[in-house]
């Protein structure tokens, strides 16, 4: 038996040694194939994270390989201890045979005795103990194997992989990636190359203090509100009205967002709930309101109001407990207010001495004979005050010299000289007071730019945003992460303004003219490829306006061969049938259906063009006031020396009543407004204030071709160039 028990014992741990080396090379092989996923993947931090499993693993497998010899060590021993114990009881049975042959004497036999001891020895190893400890430990050692066996088919499972991800105390020899700072190197296992963590691109200087923007677009003929997160290039919709909203002002707590629309039919003030996303209505009146602006402590609103034919700022409590109170009274149009930081001044712009100027009115002194004009500058007209976070500063946009700029002014000096920042327009404060952000148009786009102030430093694009965007206003407050989630809001005029209805051109080529039904012109025509534009700008004209605008049209179609007037382009877009002129004698009368704005853009002159509403609309549901001096181009006519030889002159004061932007209107459904040519002054042939073109991006011979061949051209199209004659030089 003592043989048997040798042999079972060697047996056990061959079995023993040889599973765990069977078992040690399986798992480091799902390892492996492990790690070679996760650097297929092409994740640098999940082959990073396995690689680290591995080295783990191997560690776990030698250490299972030292138990296991060190188990097999521990029954060599204990076979040699029970082998002692064996001769031991075996020793004492012959001492005791012996002893009882002795005494008897004669009934036993030596042979006898032998078996008889080795009878004692054989009931002694059956009913020894050690067999139950060797159950035990092979039972100890199957469970071992089987949670070994699941931890290899858990960690090679990949839906379980997907979700594992460690975390090691700092120190160990790992980091926890968790807790990694951008930039730094994640040291994997001793002896293992670091992993990179991909660096964060780190907001500039002019940023850095974050919050949140807002500001407005224009898309399909109506302006909505967006705000984003500073640092974000993801803005969101904030409203989303067929109808106008803007003018968004931040509450000083970044909580609540005020604004201007006319989505109940009329221009009112609201105010926004950005954490509830409940809009308030704080205005109730047929007349124009807009332009809010908070007081320091967030409970009441400065705006514009057009009430008694006149433009004047009021304050109104924002919860509706009292009514609104007039603040200024001049009989010139005093609108754009601004809260001081002070919570005892309110800046605005005023035309109040002939042009528009920036004004301060003290609540210390609330008399509007009192207020006092800041800016005094009869050249440049100024617009869109702003204070500094301090009350020390008000920085405000202007076109000046044939560009919009950005000025910093102090706001308790009129005699100091103001400071242009950049070029731009609608500036307005960092909350901290060291930057300033503004709008850059360009040709396709317009940008929304911080640039610093108080330090050195270079101007940052915040946002790219669609042409025309503008004012923009900063808050210290980040948005609510419930509205960022959301994605804000749909596009609220899901159809396009127009679509162009057009047959496919003729063998050569060739384009028809469409008639304009109803229009009365000397040729009322368009090309096929403009007519559906034009027809829904009338129709959008009239709804607005209240009456038919286009109508009535001074020309829409030039023959080919018909000569311009002087001061008018050889090469005419109404040849191409891409170009309608508005009657040009609406300028006339009291009150006039047409104003004209002078605007000086570069080296070029440009108008905008107001209509006026119908005299049964002069009730605020359509249109808004006037803000600036039109240009009379009549007085040009009237004997004025100056007035002739300036092309005509500022208007001595603003029409009263409700107007229409036909110049953005038209913008709307694609027709641009055309300069005046350079010798307008002179020749009132070549102020094309009445003229709108739509080139769709072609030049003038290419839009003629959609019209005409190239012989029906004549002189119009191009001559080649011939080659010039070299003569040959005898050799000499």
């Amino acid at each position: 038996m003592l043989v048997r028990f040798y042999r079972l014992t060697d047996k056990v741990g061959v079995v023993i040694l040889k599973s765990s080396a069977a078992l040690a090379q399986a798992t480091l092989a799902g390892i492996s194939s492990l790690t070679g996923t996760a650097r297929r993947g092409g994740t640098a931090a999940a082959g990073g994270l396995f690689g680290v499993i591995a080295a783990v693993a191997r560690f776990f497998f030698n250490l299972l390989r030292r138990v296991a010899l060190a188990v097999w060590s521990v029954l060599r021993a204990i076979l040699g201890v029970i082998g002692g114990i064996a001769l031991f009881f075996l020793n004492m049975g012959r001492r005791t045979s012996g002893r009882a042959t002795r005494s008897a004497g004669e009934a036993v036999s030596g042979t006898m005795a032998r078996r008889a001891a080795r009878a004692e020895l054989e009931v002694g190893l059956t009913e020894d103990p050690l067999r139950a400890q060797n159950r035990v430990l092979s039972g100890m050692m199957v469970v071992l194997l089987a949670a070994l066996l699941f931890v290899v088919w858990w960690a090679t499972t990949p839906d379980n992989r997907a979700g594992f991800v460690p975390s090691v105390p700092v120190g160990a020899g790992l980091v926890n990636f968790a807790d990694t700072t951008p930039g730094t190197a994640v040291a994997t296992a001793p002896g293992l190359p670091a992993t990179p963590v991909p660096t964060a691109t780190a907001l500039p200087s002019v940023l850095e203090v974050q919050g949140s923007l807002a500001y407005t677009t224009r898309e399909r003929g109506q302006t909505d509100i967006w705000v984003v997160n500073v640092g974000s290039r993801t803005p969101l919709r904030l409203t989303n009205s067929p109808a106008d909203e803007r003018d968004p002002a931040w509450s000083p707590d970044g909580r609540r967002l005020a604004y201007a629309s006319n989505q109940d039919g009329n221009w009112e003030i609201y105010v926004y709930d950005l954490a509830s996303g409940a809009t308030t209505r704080l205005t109730y009146d047929l007349s124009f309101q807009a332009a809010p602006s908070w007081s320091p402590d967030g409970l009441w609103l400065a705006y514009e109001s057009y009430q008694g034919s006149n433009l004047d700022i009021y304050v109104a409590p924002v919860d509706g407990s009292q009514p609104a109170q007039r603040v200024t009274s001049h009989a010139a149009p005093d609108f754009a207010p601004a809260w001081s930081p002070d919570g005892r001044r309110i800046a605005f712009v005023s035309l109040r001495d002939g042009n528009a100027d920036i004004y301060i009115f003290s609540l210390d002194n609330p008399s509007d004979e009192a207020s006092i004009n800041l800016t005094g500058t009869p050249t440049r007209q100024e617009d869109r005050p702003r204070w500094s976070p301090d009350g020390k500063l008000l920085t405000f946009s202007a076109l000046d010299e044939g560009a919009e700029k950005v000025f910093v002014k102090p706001a308790d000096d009129p005699q100091a000289e103001a400071q242009v920042l950049e070029r731009g327009r609608a500036p307005a404060w960092a909350p901290d007071g060291s930057s300033l952000v503004f709008a850059v148009d360009s040709f396709e786009s317009t940008q929304l730019i911080v640039t610093p102030f108080t330090e050195a430093g270079i101007s940052t694009l915040v946002l790219q945003v669609a042409p025309g965007a503008t004012g923009p206003v900063w808050s210290g407050t980040p948005l609510p992460a419930a509205l960022v989630n959301s994605g804000g809001l749909g596009l609220g005029v899901p159809q396009p303004l127009y679509i162009e209805q057009e047959n496919a051109p003729d063998a050569d080529g060739l384009y028809r003219l469409d008639t304009l039904l109803g229009v009365r012109a000397p040729s009322a025509y368009l090309s096929e490829r403009v007519n559906d534009s034009f027809n829904a700008l009338r129709q959008k004209t009239l709804a607005v306006a209240g009456w038919d605008v286009l109508g009535e049209l001074e020309d829409a179609f030039w023959a080919i061969d018909r000569p311009p007037q002087p001061g008018e382009e050889r090469r005419n877009w109404y040849m191409a049938g891409r170009q309608f002129g508005v009657n040009r004698n609406l300028i006339v009368g009291f009150p006039a259906r047409m104003e004209v704005v002078r605007e000086d853009l570069g080296v070029n002159t440009s108008w905008r063009v107001y209509i006026r509403v119908a005299d049964d609309a002069q009730s605020g549901q359509l249109g808004e006031p006037l803000r600036h001096l039109p240009w009379d181009i009549a007085s040009r006519n009237l004997g004025d020396v100056e007035a002739y030889d300036e092309g005509g002159r500022l208007k001595p004061g603003v029409p009263t009543g409700y107007y229409v932007d036909f110049t953005q209107l038209a913008a709307d459904y694609g027709w641009e407004r055309v300069p005046a040519g350079s010798d307008w002054r002179a020749n009132i042939n070549s102020v094309n204030y009445w003229l709108f073109r739509k080139t769709g991006g072609l030049t003038w011979y290419d839009a003629m071709r959609e019209l005409y061949t190239v012989g029906q051209l004549g002189g119009f199209a191009p001559t080649p160039t011939a080659a010039p004659v070299v003569e040959a030089t005898p050799e000499s």
